[in-house]
């Protein structure tokens, strides 16, 4: 009896201990998902698709890879802000194109659309140490341009993005004047729990208590929680409340963090908002708070001149 107690121990455990070798190993597709089941990799559409004038682009990050990305500009001559667009997990930026639409004709802007590595027609395999390179690589690119008010840089990233804009606004102070996070988790180590409950045990965030075995192992933690409380931009928040990917109360906890040491926070939740439609079911006060955060925080390079020369010439001598 003894014996055969023991070898159900050890075989339980020994299939426990290869389970978790597999998912250390493997862990990278398990987090990133550039290709939607049943799709191919490439772009289903262009920007083209919808009257949208476009162009392509081609990006080497620090460490060699090369990335595709597509900068959308309505009018030539056009000197709003420009939007730097990071996209959910799934699938690649063609899928966006429909919320980008709208995103332009409401708010008068550039968009700039990033494809991580590994992800549409840029090269390499996605990681989270990668993806913070790429998207310093289009960050780059964007205050080198002529063509654009550089000044007026806004990021834009939902869950996923939202990850990899906080980050980028973190380490690039002097270069975006503004972040909107929507739907972001507060870490991936929070997020295995929630969708692989038996993980909870093993893995978790700031938030959970106790030592978790598996968390110096996580390759790609994206600790947002922890990013988001350094960020000295203006952050808007949205967030959707039937959001069935991501908590809502993650996008709460990110705000509360975040304001503990930033003031120019704002947070709108939308009762109906899913994880992916919140733009949509949001409506006309989705794009009206958008509008006015932008009209509030990401002034023209003049309009901040002379703010700079006002605060001066108020400050004591």
């Amino acid at each position: 009896m003894v014996s055969y107690l023991n070898v159900l121990v050890y075989g339980v455990g020994g299939i426990v201990v290869a389970g978790m070798a597999l998912l250390v190993a493997f862990q990278e597709k398990l987090v990133y998902v550039p290709v939607l089941p049943g799709m191919a990799k490439s772009y289903p559409i262009t920007p083209a698709r919808l009257r949208l004038l476009y162009e392509d682009v081609w990006l080497t990050s620090v460490d060699g890879v090369r990335l595709h990305a597509w900068f959308i500009k309505p009018f030539p001559n056009l000197r709003g802000p420009t939007i730097l667009f990071f996209q959910e997990n799934a699938g690649n930026i063609a899928h966006r194109l429909g919320f980008i639409r709208i995103m332009i004709q409401k708010l008068n802007c550039n968009v700039f659309m990033l494809s991580y590595r590994g992800y549409g027609a840029s090269d390499g395999c996605p990681s989270q140490h990668g993806i913070i390179k790429d998207a310093q690589a289009a960050l780059d690119h964007l205050t080198q341009r002529t063509d654009i008010d550089t000044s007026r840089i806004v990021v834009f990233g939902r869950s996923l993005g939202g990850a990899v804009g906080s980050v980028l606004a973190r380490n690039n102070p002097d270069k975006v004047s503004a972040i909107i996070l929507e739907n972001t988790f507060t870490s991936i180590l929070d997020m295995a729990g929630i969708l692989l409950p038996f993980l909870k045990w093993f893995i978790g965030g700031s938030s959970t208590k106790g030592f978790k075995i598996l968390n110096c192992v996580v390759r790609s933690p994206w600790n947002t929680i922890d990013v988001v409380g350094e960020i000295k931009q203006p952050i808007l928040f949205l967030s959707g409340l039937q959001d069935e990917m991501v908590p809502p109360s993650h996008m709460r906890m990110l705000h509360d963090k975040a304001i503990e040491q930033n003031r120019r926070c704002l947070f709108i939740d939308f009762p109906s908002g899913m994880h992916m439609d919140t733009w949509l079911s949001g409506g006309d006060r989705y794009w009206r708070t958008t509008q006015l955060f932008l009209d509030q925080y990401v002034q023209t390079t003049q309009e901040h001149d002379i703010h700079e020369k006002v605060d001066d010439d108020a400050a004591p001598s």
